[in-house]
């Protein structure tokens, strides 16, 4: 096995998939990454069984086919070291070369065949393509909402609910709700999974908002997201994703309209001066303002804010954990927004005010807290 490459491409698609090498493991196998040469192409892939990363590349020139593997964090360290340039890996033996201008490196290899084979989706697994424009939007909108709860694993993932009129996307840690709906994504029957957390991070940073279309194929136990080079395999949460739909307000008469950034850094600021075990903050709503309130009594501390604003309700007080408003207002990317409530008891539902008339494409829904 030997071919010619360019560095700078190799440790390109070398840091893609070093996402997936694990820093623990019981296998030393996987940490390495595994090359495959073929007809001038080279296969790199990293597992650690439950995410495995794959990605190929085009050789500048290749004398012979193979496969073996590499040790990822050395030569990830001898490439970041390198200046750009046509690097020759050359494999002999239980070591392999890397041969660049003025030097070369040797690193010891082991064989391919004992590298774990990747268990892939069934034959007969669903498909669903989405713009990755959509699937990047959707988890970023997402994916902070997502739990750490051991006792409920469903609620540690990205729940993908698809439908022939559209496909929701969901996250919630039961203090906060988070839905994505996209009705230019379908399947011709309803079809859902699970996608936990972790790897839906690395598809974050991997995506392309304008890199053409993703395909999606999942079976009950995993799935398959394919785009441009780059192939990501991870196994799916089992278990049931609770009744979202029901839990969304539909009858919340009080209604806010305010300029998002505005409300966040105002409740930056007043919350400063909140508890630091709870983080409660206060709304107090009436016609035309809104006063936002934060107390600590422990260490006397105080602040309030007043806002003017667009509101049609009944007076209303009604608390909510700071840290969960500023995280859901921090990631939505409208310029004003609606927030409707029931009364000081309810979640209130949080909307973009230029999706207000639309079908809802996204939405949030935040708990409220008791407050004095």
């Amino acid at each position: 096995m030997e071919f010619k490459i360019s560095s700078a491409e190799l440790l390109k698609s070398i840091m893609d998939v070093s996402r997936a090498i694990p820093t623990k493991t019981t296998l030393p196998i996987l940490e390495n990454f595994l090359f495959k040469l073929t007809d001038g192409s080279l296969e790199i892939t990293a597992s650690d069984q439950d995410l495995t990363l794959r990605t190929t590349i085009k050789v500048e020139s290749s004398t012979s086919d193979g496969a073996m593997a590499v040790p990822a964090r050395q030569l990830t360290e001898l490439l970041k070291a390198l200046p750009d340039q046509p690097v020759t890996i050359k494999l002999g033996g239980n070591s392999f070369e890397c041969i660049w201008n003025n030097g070369n490196s040797s690193l010891p290899v082991f064989p391919a065949e004992d590298y774990p084979e990747i268990t892939s989706t069934a034959k007969d697994a669903a498909e669903v393509v989405f713009p990755s424009g959509v699937l990047l939007e959707g988890i970023s909108s997402t994916i902070y909402a997502t739990a750490d709860d051991e006792m409920r694993p469903a609620m540690n993932g990205i729940f993908f609910d698809m439908e022939p009129e559209s496909t929701t996307m969901v996250a919630s840690d039961s203090h906060k709700l988070i839905c994505y709906t996209s009705a230019g994504v379908k399947t011709a029957q309803k079809e859902s999974f699970i996608l936990n957390k972790k790897p839906a991070g690395v598809l974050k940073s991997l995506l392309d908002k304008d890199g053409g279309d993703v395909s999606v194929r999942f079976d009950s136990n995993n799935v398959c997201f394919s785009f441009g080079d780059t192939t990501m395999i991870c196994r799916l949460i089992v278990g049931k994703y609770p009744q979202y739909r029901s839990v969304i307000p539909q009858n919340n008469s009080n209604i806010l309209k305010i300029d998002r950034n505005q409300l966040l850094n105002t409740v930056r600021r007043v919350a400063v001066c909140a508890n630091k075990s709870s983080n409660h903050i206060k709304f107090d709503l009436k016609q035309g303002q809104l006063e936002v309130t934060a107390q600590d009594l422990g260490f006397a501390l105080a602040a309030y804010e007043k806002l003017e604003c667009d509101y049609n309700g009944a007076d209303l007080t009604i608390g909510f954990k700071s840290s969960f408003l500023i995280e859901m207002l921090a990631n939505m990317n409208c310029e004003n927004i609606v927030m409707k409530y029931l009364d000081s008891r309810h979640a209130a539902l949080i909307i973009p005010a230029e999706e207000e008339e639309e079908s809802g494409k996204l939405c949030g829904i935040l708990m409220p807290i008791m407050v004095s």
